[in-house]
């Protein structure tokens, strides 16, 4: 008789179980919603590795320890960088020329504006200049990058400090504000 009771139980267990699966039916819309109302990632990803092609070219590779998707926005859908990325854009016949780092980064998809802070860095590895700052806005359809923020600026036999830069994203035809430093020029 015990037996029996403990089957009934068990069975009624799996019935209900069962039925609370089958009862719980979300649209993909539904759950978009409840996460970006609870200002949840829509997706993590851990040590992601990204690689963009163009005509079967790699452009560029993305390395970041932890990326949040906050695609699922409506008005402004972004990416989440917080624990920093690199991104490596190759030029010259798939040479790496051109490297950005930093600690903590926002990709906003619809404007293609990206925001990275902490610890920025950009390298031109073929032009040999390095642009150091804590902030900096990067836009990813001109190609250019804007600082408001103090930075370093070095060059082959440069170094210049300012406060304020803006330039190409491979640091060509830079603009600079507040600047101090040694420049070597050339008298024509």
């Amino acid at each position: 008789m015990v037996k029996h009771i403990k089957i009934l139980f068990k069975s009624i267990a799996i019935v209900c179980s069962i039925a609370m699966f089958f009862s719980c039916t979300n649209t993909n819309k539904e759950v978009r919603d409840f996460l970006a109302d609870k200002n949840l990632p829509i997706g993590v990803a851990k040590n992601a590795f990204h690689v963009y092609k163009d005509s079967g070219k790699v452009t560029s590779k993305l390395i970041t320890p932890l990326l949040h998707d906050f695609s699922n926005r409506d008005k402004h859908p972004y990416n989440e960088f917080p624990k920093g990325l690199k991104i490596i854009n190759f030029e010259n016949d798939g040479k790496d020329s051109v490297t950005i780092l930093g600690d903590y980064a926002l990709s906003y998809s619809k404007t293609a504006i990206s925001e990275i802070k902490g610890n920025v860095v950009v390298l031109n590895h073929t032009e040999n200049s390095r642009l150091e700052t804590e902030q900096m806005f990067w836009d990813q359809n001109t190609q250019y990058f804007v600082s408001e923020k103090p930075f370093t600026f070095m060059k082959q036999n440069d170094t210049i400090r300012g406060v304020g830069f803006e330039s190409k994203e491979d640091l060509s035809k830079w603009v600079s504000k507040n600047i101090s430093g040694n420049l070597e020029t050339t008298e024509q």
